[in-house]
């Protein structure tokens, strides 16, 4: 169990890895396949007529209490993680792109899609419960801790693989004005889960004098084990989120937007076919939909735990998690224990649903070759459920200079887990490279809680 919570804390230290993937060039009036992804109307608008990308990598890491200054001193990670306070969240996001293109012809446009997704989250996870698990710390070890507390805690890991086909069309076009529609329909390819969900728990920890281990007593909470793929062996060999992120098809995800331009054009710009905007903005649902895992060895059971009143000493020792690496281990201590009451019958296949997002943007040009853009993502879904893959609510404005060939641009952002962030990025003619948390990793180390990083090669011609 102790790896399962500090998993986090490795990702932190070792990777320079937001929630906005992409941010800074989805919104530009370069973003081509990234801006499709984010909105397939954005397919109609291209200002290509191909867009081939070759590579495409984001990686995404936010948490709510470690900050960047914390990481690179020699203070207890492990202690300020779980300080006394809010709730835990700490989030690592990763897409890749593969193989990937988009065609406009005349009023239409087209998109086709390889990606690979790798999520680890820890969600609303109590510090006092934390604080036993890992540190063996509680906050009064004279008269005990109790906790009561109703979140649902989760620790859950997903990996996925996902073809999308797009088509979007222009269905108003004249001398100032443009508006498109579009939809995206991905084919999904689960591969691995693993979902931990411990909901409206009591129960109190004491520290024994004799042995200075924490024991829980008096304790209740549903629970929740589910696991399919790699994933149903360890958490933390991150070997297996590599290894089985594309499963076996099984599942339908649609995307659906629409967007505005008010033109800005020369003659020049419309004998040439260039797509200027004095501002463009558009809208989209994302993620609409579900995947099902079906592998042998796949379980989703839902237990009512209970641990008796043992006062004046003794219950359940915390210590017998500390090596445990995957849930079927700590769900055979628990019902060897006589703790878990099972509430349902196990569930071979399962069915995990898309965190569907709704996505707004606007991005607005100030003078020649300068923008500036604002993006706001909310989430619909709700992080708690045990069948839900996470996603966070952000809100981002970029200003940004286009001299065509090269673009740079400066992301400044706001999202729930980790706060502000400031980042820069750039894109050299087909190569893009940027983050949205470098300028505040540098400048503001202290109330830095985010890294992000992304890089990959695309191209477009005609």
């Amino acid at each position: 169990m102790r790896q399962l919570l500090l998993l986090f804390l490795i990702f932190q230290c070792f990777t320079i890895s937001a929630q906005e993937h992409f941010a800074g060039l989805t919104t530009s009036n370069r973003g081509g396949l990234f801006a499709g992804a984010m909105n397939p109307a954005e397919f109609a608008n291209a200002s290509k007529k191909i867009d081939i990308n070759l590579f495409g990598m984001s990686i995404n890491a936010s948490n709510n209490k470690i900050g960047f200054e914390d990481i690179i001193s020699d203070k207890d990670l492990e202690t300020i993680l779980f300080a006394p306070g809010e709730p835990v969240n700490a989030r690592l996001d990763v897409e890749i792109y593969g193989p990937s293109a988009g065609v406009k012809l005349g009023k239409w446009g087209f998109g086709f899609t390889t990606k690979a997704n790798g999520k680890l989250n820890v969600v609303d996870v109590d510090a006092n419960l934390g604080d036993a698990l890992v540190n063996d710390v509680i906050s009064n070890s004279l008269t005990g801790t109790t906790i009561n507390y109703k979140n649902n805690q989760r620790v859950v890991g997903t990996t996925w693989g996902e073809v999308g086909l797009s088509a979007a069309r222009t269905i108003l076009d004249n001398e100032k004005n443009k508006f498109s529609v579009g939809a995206t329909l991905k084919l999904m390819f689960p591969g691995s889960y693993s979902n931990i969900g411990l909901s409206e728990f009591k129960g109190t920890l004491s520290q024994l004098t004799s042995d200075g281990d924490i024991y829980i007593d008096n304790a209740s909470a549903s629970l929740n084990f589910a696991y399919s793929g790699n994933l149903a062996n360890s958490f933390t060999d991150f070997s297996d989120y590599s290894k089985s992120v594309f499963g076996g098809f099984n599942g339908f995800v649609g995307d659906i937007g629409v967007s505005y331009q008010r033109k800005d054009t020369s003659i020049l710009d419309v004998i040439k076919s260039r797509n200027k905007y004095k501002l463009s903005i558009g809208a989209s649902i994302n993620n609409i939909g579900s995947m099902t895992f079906k592998n042998d060895n796949n379980y989703n059971s839902n237990y009512q735990l209970s641990i008796p009143d043992a006062l004046p000493g003794g219950g359940f020792n915390l210590a017998e998690l500390q090596n445990v690496e995957s849930l079927s281990e700590i769900e055979t201590i628990l019902i060897n224990k006589g703790y878990l009451n099972k509430n349902n019958q196990n569930k071979r296949d399962f069915t995990v649903k898309l965190p569907t997002t709704f996505v707004a943007y606007a991005d607005v040009k100030l003078v020649s070759k300068l923008y500036i853009s604002g993006y706001i993502q909310q989430k619909i879904s709700d992080d708690s459920d045990n069948d839900q893959i996470t996603a966070q609510n952000v809100v981002t404005v970029t200003p940004r200079i286009n001299l065509g060939f090269f673009e740079a641009y400066i992301p400044l952002s706001n999202n729930e887990i980790s706060g502000f962030n400031a980042g820069f990025g750039f894109r050299l003619g087909g190569f893009y490279l940027g983050s949205g948390s470098a300028i505040t990793s540098v400048l503001d180390q202290k109330n830095s809680k985010q890294a992000d990083f992304y890089t990959g090669f695309r191209w477009g011609f005609l």
